[in-house]
C-alpha cells in the first residue's frame, strides 16, 4: 500500500468506500466508529474523498470525553502518563533512568539522553581496558556487571535477568522475550571471554 505525498490517498487499496451508498474506491482512512483513545484510533474507516471530507467535517475527536478529560487531553503533557515501554517497571535494568521516576518531560530526556552518553562512554572505558572486546563491553553493560565479574558473578546476575524476564514469572506475557533474548546474547558472549576468570 503507498500513500501519495500530500493528500493522504492510499492508492491500491482495494478498498471499497464504507459510505452506504457509495461504490467509489476508499483510498482515504478516517478514525474508526469505536475504541479511539489517547494512542489514536482503534479502527480506520475508509472512505472516497468525498466521503472523507463530508465525514471530517463533521468529526469530534472529543465526543463522550468528560470535561476533565477533555481539558486533560488539551494539556502540553497528554500522553505523558501513557504506558511506553520506557514508562514500564522494567525500564531502567538497562542501565537507562526510568520515565515513570519524572514528572517533567524535560528532566526525564535530558537524564535519558545522559544515561545514552554514560552507557557509549562505560563500553569505550571497558573496551579501553584491554581485557575486554566492544563486544563484551556491551554484554557486560546488558547484563548490568562491571569491569570487576567472574563467573560465580555472572552466573548469579544471568539467574536473575532469566528469572525476571521469561514470560512465566510474569503471567504468560511475552513483552518481555526481546529483553530475554538479550541477555542470554549477552551471557553467551561473556561465558566464552577469557577476561573473566
Amino acid at each position: 500500500m503507498r500513500q501519495t505525498k500530500f493528500h493522504g490517498r492510499y492508492e491500491d487499496t482495494g478498498r471499497v468506500c464504507e459510505h452506504p451508498t457509495c461504490r467509489e474506491a476508499g483510498e482515504f482512512r478516517a478514525p474508526g466508529g469505536a475504541g479511539h483513545g489517547f494512542d489514536g484510533p482503534g479502527r480506520w474507516r475508509w472512505m472516497c474523498l468525498e466521503h472523507v471530507r463530508e465525514f471530517n467535517a463533521g468529526y469530534d475527536w472529543f465526543e463522550g470525553m468528560t470535561a476533565e478529560e477533555i481539558l486533560d487531553a488539551q494539556g502540553p503533557a497528554s500522553g505523558w502518563r501513557t504506558e511506553s515501554p520506557s514508562f514500564r517497571p522494567t525500564a531502567g535494568v538497562d542501565g537507562m533512568p526510568r520515565w515513570a521516576d519524572y514528572d517533567d518531560p524535560l528532566e526525564a530526556i535530558s537524564a535519558r539522553a545522559n544515561g545514552i552518553k554514560s552507557k557509549a562512554r562505560r563500553q569505550a572505558e571497558m573496551a579501553m581496558d584491554g581485557r575486554f572486546s566492544r563486544e563484551e563491553a556491551a554484554a557486560l553493560d546488558t547484563m548490568g556487571l562491571g569491569l570487576d565479574v567472574d563467573r560465580k558473578v555472572l552466573r548469579r546476575r544471568y539467574s536473575e535477568l532469566v528469572r525476571r524476564y521469561h514470560p512465566d514469572r510474569n503471567g504468560g506475557d511475552r513483552g518481555y522475550e526481546t529483553r530475554l533474548n538479550k541477555v542470554v546474547e549477552a551471557y553467551q558472549t561473556l561465558r566464552k571471554s577469557r577476561a573473566i576468570a
